[in-house]
């Protein structure tokens, strides 16, 4: 009897970060795992076509829009069981009202597509097994962001792991990924930080808080702009842990992502952490907050963690001008972005206005992404002979790592391209 064969289907992230998409089909089922969008202004961009009355399954790793952010494409008329976390649900909900609002001109979906998909929800956690059709699917924790999964895919005899974004090391939010200890055919996995490794997490946050203190204890304010979903809440994590007595702000939709997390405790590593990071802060609740944490020595977290909008563009230009105060960028800044822009040469280019900035500018590497050293730790770790497939990084870096496989460990490895399907 010949053996059948797994296709898989690279629609998206490939040689890019942005629109993650992978189409798994055989004779034992048709699972797509993500679905995203790679934002460019105002106006994203899609991953390829896929029938949706072709799939069994969908499978969204997380909540972050570039894994996620296309998937209501799928439900404009349809009923595909939807496989994630109930937090990726109730996290990409917040997301995808917030994405509608600033780019709904440019999407081909409508907010009633958006509550078609959630209502065919399934939920799923690290440890759940389901079957869908002849195939199973295991889920596994990614460390990447709260309610973040792997999927382990069996079907036709295959096994396939898909880690989404993962990361090794642990935050003060959540645990490391899980291992897989299966033996594998494939693995396809991120390869974002490929040849870059992030500073160690203990002496990054030391000197986050010492900066943090030196300024607040001059009677200056610290702008953090972050990410709404987990970084924010990561940075006030981080400063109750050290025991930070100065006022900290929330301001901007990482409060409505706060309430989310507040009714999901068995999803955090310490989430007693979490509730007194979150109790103890001072939630802006509008003009006359912002006036407050304006003239107050302390620390004001809010999105855009790019300061591509949110509350966070109007406190960097009030702070600008202020010598004693600071802005401290504490995720990736693409190039490009007014984060960028900031960080490289000192002043805002926002609405088309620039402004120079007298404030102390420094960038704390808080990734939620595995630098190259956790991306070889995992590799090496796979049992089997797996074909490793690269994805969800620049050309350069998915190449890179897959020579490097190849070489090393002797495993077969390609960065695909959008559009190209391999056989299992």
């Amino acid at each position: 009897m010949a053996e059948r064969e797994v296709k898989l289907a690279f629609l998206g992230g490939g040689r890019e970060v942005g629109r993650s998409a992978l189409w798994v089909k055989g004779s034992g089922g048709s699972i797509l795992l993500d679905y995203g969008v790679r934002p460019e202004g105002l106006e994203p961009s899609f991953p390829l076509h896929v029938p949706p009355h072709s799939l069994q399954a969908v499978v969204l790793t997380h909540a972050h829009l570039d894994h996620a952010g296309a998937a209501p494409l799928l439900y404009v008329s349809s009923t595909i069981p939807l496989y994630a976390s109930r937090l990726t649900a109730e996290t990409l909900e917040l997301l995808l009202r917030d994405f509608l609002k600033l780019s709904g001109y440019y999407v081909p979906y409508e907010w009633s597509d958006v509550e078609n998909m959630l209502r065919h929800l399934r939920p799923v956690k690290a440890g759940s097994k389901v079957r869908v059709g002849g195939s199973r699917l295991s889920f596994y924790s990614s460390g990447h962001i709260p309610g973040g999964l792997q999927v382990l895919v069996e079907m036709d005899g295959k096994r396939l792991l898909y880690t989404g974004d993962v990361n090794t090391v642990e935050t003060r939010l959540l645990k490391a990924a899980d291992l897989v200890e299966e033996e594998l055919d494939a693995i396809v996995m991120e390869a974002t930080y490929a040849g870059t490794n992030h500073p160690d997490r203990g002496r990054l946050e030391k000197e986050f808080v010492s900066s943090v203190l030196d300024v607040v204890e001059d009677g200056g304010r610290v702008l953090v702009p972050a990410f709404s979903v987990a970084r924010a809440q990561e940075v006030m994590c981080i400063l109750t842990s050290h025991a930070f007595e100065h006022p900290v702000f929330l301001d901007g939709m990482a409060k409505f992502v706060s309430q989310v997390y507040l009714r999901h405790p068995s999803s955090f590593r310490d989430f007693e952490l979490l509730k007194r990071a979150l109790r103890q802060a001072k939630w802006v609740e509008g003009r006359r907050d912002r006036r407050r944490a304006l003239k107050t020595s302390g620390v004001i977290v809010t999105p855009a963690g790019m300061l591509k909008g949110g509350p966070a563009i109007e406190y960097a230009r009030q702070l600008a001008d202020e010598e004693r105060s600071s802005v401290f960028l504490v995720g990736y800044q693409i190039p490009g972005t007014p984060g960028r822009t900031l960080l490289e040469a000192g002043r805002l280019e926002l609405n088309g206005k620039t402004q120079q900035v007298r404030a102390a500018v420094k960038h704390f590497d808080f990734s939620s992404h595995a630098g190259d050293d956790g991306l070889w730790g995992l590799l090496k770790s796979v049992r089997g002979s797996p074909k490793v497939f690269l994805v969800h990084g620049e050309e350069k870096a998915c190449l890179d790592l897959a020579e490097r496989v190849r070489s090393e460990l002797g495993l077969e490895a390609v960065a695909p391209r959008n559009g190209e399907v391999f056989s299992l």
